[in-house]
């Protein structure tokens, strides 16, 4: 799962789903964090992963909101302010915010990567459908070069937008696999995962993939939106353009 910003609602209708489905690893590609109301209990959530990688918001919390609109730098100028732990502050808020730090860029298993954004800039870059399109007849120079720094199957998230790209630069969105991939052995595949939180694809529902080292199969979880959207409008830091949204999936 990827981009559970701070759906607290969201995330844990996912889980709920993954329980009833008997998953037992699960693993975030970042972007806890930034947009929504509730970033420390979804940090307490993802402590619980097998593993969590750091995104470009968890990166601009840490570091400063550097290149981000206005409306997403006041959401994780305010998340930070939710996180920091002071001197006076208690053992748990210090916890998260060690969490936080520590979460690498990338990880790696045999044959697999995961990432963010993209091979080549793990945290910030995004893997677009428009990266596809092909102009000179033989696939873009982007999707060439990322494609040599992965051994077998790529997963990301960060553009909020599920699909599969193939080594022959064709972008597939979930209803046109029926929501279900098959990874050929040989075969070198990238995989938007989507995202928990804020779906961008037009489907206001939370997206995430389940795979079993052969069939990546996609999923999308209903929640309750109004609830995340009113807690959005109680936080006068936050842009009520965060929750209204949501309702639409864009």
């Amino acid at each position: 799962m990827s981009d559970i910003h701070g759906n607290l609602e969201a995330l844990e209708a996912v889980l709920r789903e993954l329980e009833r489905q008997g998953v037992t690893e699960i693993v975030c590609l970042g972007d806890l964090v930034g947009y929504g109301p509730r970033p420390a209990e979804c940090l307490e959530h993802a402590r619980r992963f097998a593993w969590t990688i750091r995104g470009n918001h968890e990166e601009a919390v840490l570091k400063g909101a550097f290149g981000f609109n206005p409306t997403a730098r006041e959401a994780i100028n305010w998340t930070r302010a939710q996180l920091k732990p002071r001197w006076t502050s208690g053992r748990c808020k210090r916890e998260r915010w060690e969490f936080l730090k520590e979460l690498p860029t990338k990880q790696e298993t045999p044959g697999v990567l995961y990432v963010h954004g993209s091979p080549r800039d793990p945290t910030m870059e995004y893997i677009l459908k428009s990266d596809c399109e092909d102009f000179f007849g033989e696939p873009p120079r982007k999707i060439q070069d990322i494609f040599t720094r992965v051994d077998h199957v790529c997963f990301a998230g960060h553009t909020h937008v599920p699909g599969i790209i193939t080594e022959d630069c064709e972008f597939l969105t979930p209803p046109e696999v029926d929501f279900c991939y098959r990874v050929e052995p040989g075969r070198k595949i990238l995989v938007n995962v989507g995202s928990v939180g804020q779906p961008r694809d037009g489907d206001y529902r939370s997206c995430f993939v389940t795979w079993d080292g052969e069939t990546i199969r996609y999923h999308r979880t209903d929640y309750d939106v109004e609830k995340t959207v009113k807690a959005i409008e109680e936080i006068p830091e936050l842009n009520d353009r965060n929750g209204a949204r949501l309702r639409h999936g864009a």
